[in-house]
């Protein structure tokens, strides 16, 4: 039985090479479900993409596969590869430090390189640009398809060599809560971190309360504010920034009906660097 095939990339949808990758997927099993999950990650941003990667996976039926490309270093010496993770998922994607966020959460249990000798496009061998379409889109529709099985995509890998991105954890460090920026809710710009509710409950911080609010960029402060923490965008006036709990459970920090990453010109990563403290009375 066929499994679905879900894809992202960097590759916007303004040209064919989304499609191409559709078609190349479509011709090797046409009944094949085929979705996206995003194409408009920024150019070249691995982080984000292990995030979305992590953000989505969970919410679909184990055995689906995903291919992910975001590959500056496409026709370089990088591994290609074929991995399944602990919740029973499947990613196709280069070996560049996309499954960072699932590796550190979920777990790989099993990874193999993709053997390009039977798992590549046929008549795409010239091609050392396009591995999205030749490699990835048509290793992952077959693997989707049932055309081949996972020890088919290539040998066997030791899952410690996969490349990660550095992570800072989060932590609680006397009266305030540390963590990072790890991605953005691009359309509004808002900040979502990596600090979890839970952990953010040891401070006894209500919701009402004023929070002072740092963010650094390679060690240096770009922002400090003081905002209010609240349970949604309705406890602030238009205009105003806010703290509150995103829909993955973890602090965020908005502009009510604005964009806090375009105002203040924040990233994403582990260089970005936020800090959470109560504001005494």
């Amino acid at each position: 039985m066929a499994k679905a095939l879900v894809m992202q990339s960097d590759f916007g949808i303004s040209d064919g090479a989304v499609s191409a990758m559709h078609g190349v997927a479509h011709s090797v099993e046409a009944g094949l479900s085929i979705f996206d999950l995003t194409h408009d990650i920024p150019p070249f941003k691995i982080w984000d993409a292990s995030y979305r990667l992590w953000q989505t996976m969970k919410y679909w039926k184990e055995g689906t596969v995903f291919v992910s490309v975001i590959d500056p270093g496409v026709g370089s010496t990088r591994r290609s590869l074929g991995v399944k993770t602990a919740s029973g998922h499947y990613i196709i994607t280069p070996d560049n430090g996309s499954l960072t966020h699932i590796s550190r959460t979920t777990g790989i249990v099993e990874a193999r390189e993709i053997d390009e000798s039977t798992n590549r496009l046929p008549k795409s061998g010239e091609s050392y640009t396009f591995h999205g379409r030749d490699i990835y889109a048509y290793t992952g529709a077959r693997l989707a398809a049932g055309a081949i099985s996972f020890e088919q995509v290539g040998p066997k890998v030791d899952v410690s060599s996969l490349v990660e991105l550095n992570v800072k954890e989060s932590r609680i460090d006397g009266s305030q809560a540390e963590g990072i920026i790890d991605i953005l809710d691009i359309r509004f710009g808002n900040l979502w971190t990596n600090i979890q509710r839970e952990m953010f409950k040891e401070l006894d911080i209500s919701f009402g309360d004023a929070l002072e609010v740092t963010i650094r960029h390679d060690g240096r402060t770009v922002y400090q504010n003081d905002m209010t923490f609240g349970r949604s965008f309705a406890d602030t006036h238009m205009g105003e920034p806010l703290v509150y709990i995103n829909s993955l459970d973890n602090l965020a920090v908005a502009i009510n009906q604005g964009s806090f990453a375009n105002a203040y010109g924040i990233g994403t990563g582990s260089n970005w660097e936020i800090t959470f403290r109560k504001v005494k009375d």
